[in-house]
């Protein structure tokens, strides 16, 4: 059963740093009961604050995850899956990781095809892929950028531990989304695996 705390955590987790009321805000809670669950979470160390000057006046205290916050999301069988990658490595190593990983990719694309209709319009493919990363556990989301591009945005990364033992496995999923949203560019410009608190993906019409 879902409780207030966990409605902040996934709040922080989906929208990133947060001030206790901006938190309030979202949630249709009080300033204050924001400020006391964040203050119960800081103390089981899964949230910390930094002030932020925003304007004139007192810095604001602006609440994030810390690294046990992040992991109360998931990383799917993670021990075992890295412990399968070194043994990979060291029985056939990197060039037969690197066919595991092509074989991954080629059996993940074979699905996306099935269900990311190639002659949908952008906006429907980025809908479609979003809703089945989603389903994996991704936290994905897209949104419409000013500049007429696209935003494609996964808040959480189920197999984290997987990725930083084998970056193939990244290289595999930035190949993939390019070959969805063909003919659209696809740039990685935020990696959890290089310190961000998501991954995120501008799609830009060519």
């Amino acid at each position: 059963m879902k409780t207030p705390a966990d409605d902040l955590l996934l709040l922080i987790k989906t929208r990133g740093p947060q001030t206790a009321q901006a938190a309030a805000e979202r949630l249709g809670v009080s300033r204050q009961a924001a400020r006391v669950q964040l203050e119960k979470l800081a103390e089981q160390g899964l949230v910390a604050h930094d002030a932020e000057r925003q304007g004139v006046g007192r810095p604001k205290q602006v609440w994030s995850l810390t690294p046990a916050g992040h992991g109360r999301f998931p990383d799917t069988h993670a021990q075992m899956t890295v412990e399968l990658i070194e043994a990979v490595r060291e029985e056939f190593g990197e060039a037969g990781l690197d066919r595991l990983v092509a074989r991954r990719e080629r059996a993940t694309e074979a699905g996306y095809r099935a269900s990311v209709p190639t002659d949908a319009g952008l906006e429907a493919r980025l809908d479609r892929l979003a809703a089945l990363r989603r389903a994996e556990g991704y936290m994905a989301d897209w949104r419409a950028e000013p500049d007429g591009s696209f935003l494609l945005v996964e808040n959480h990364c189920p197999i984290c531990a997987a990725a930083q033992a084998c970056q193939g496995f990244c290289r595999s999923e930035l190949a993939l989304f390019e070959m969805l949203l063909a003919p659209a560019k696809v740039e990685r410009i935020e990696h959890i695996l290089a310190g961000a608190r998501r991954c995120a993906y501008r799609v830009s019409v060519t």
